[in-house]
């Protein structure tokens, strides 16, 4: 389940993003966030997230785990007008613990039936080639990967009728 951002949500999201491997691969390396800094991303966030450009929304959510109450990740959309109608540059993490158990690939294609209902085809990624799961979760919602490169990422991307595997 995708539950809306909230800053009560630092404490426990420190905790998942508290091995070293998952804040190296999202945060750029260093130390895994404290609740503090989550704390304060989170405020800055959400108060700068209702305060931008009204033509860009940030969307913003924590993955909750029904069966064993707890949150097991993030995800994020950007969503941007462009010259082929919304598009959506999404990001997001799961957490050590609960990887390999198709947390991503629900989440990714949840999102992208949520992105589409709101008649957004367009979505982005950006993902590292050696990352085979990104690989999969994306796969798994109908992004492909291009030509386009950033940095060390590749980018990934969808369009048509956002239902993965009706491109």
């Amino acid at each position: 389940m995708l539950l809306p951002l909230r800053v009560e949500h630092a404490e426990e999201m420190a905790g998942v993003l508290a091995d070293p491997d998952v804040s190296a691969r999202f945060f750029g390396g260093g130390e895994p966030p404290s609740v503090e800094r989550l704390r304060a991303a989170y405020e800055w966030l959400l108060a700068t997230s209702s305060d931008t450009d009204s033509t860009i929304s940030w969307c913003n959510w924590v993955i909750h785990l029904r069966e064993a109450y707890c949150l097991t990740g993030f995800v994020q959309a950007t969503v941007s007008p462009s010259d082929r109608g919304p598009s959506a540059a999404v990001s997001m993490v799961v957490g050590s613990p609960w990887q390999g158990r198709g947390i991503g690939k629900e989440t990714a294609r949840a999102l992208r039936g949520w992105l589409h209902s709101r008649r957004v085809d367009i979505v982005v990624a950006n993902i590292h080639p050696d990352n085979r799961a990104s690989r999969a979760v994306a796969d798994s919602a109908g992004l492909t990967p291009t030509a386009q490169r950033y940095d060390d990422t590749v980018l990934w991307q969808s369009h048509g009728t956002g239902e993965p595997g009706e491109q």
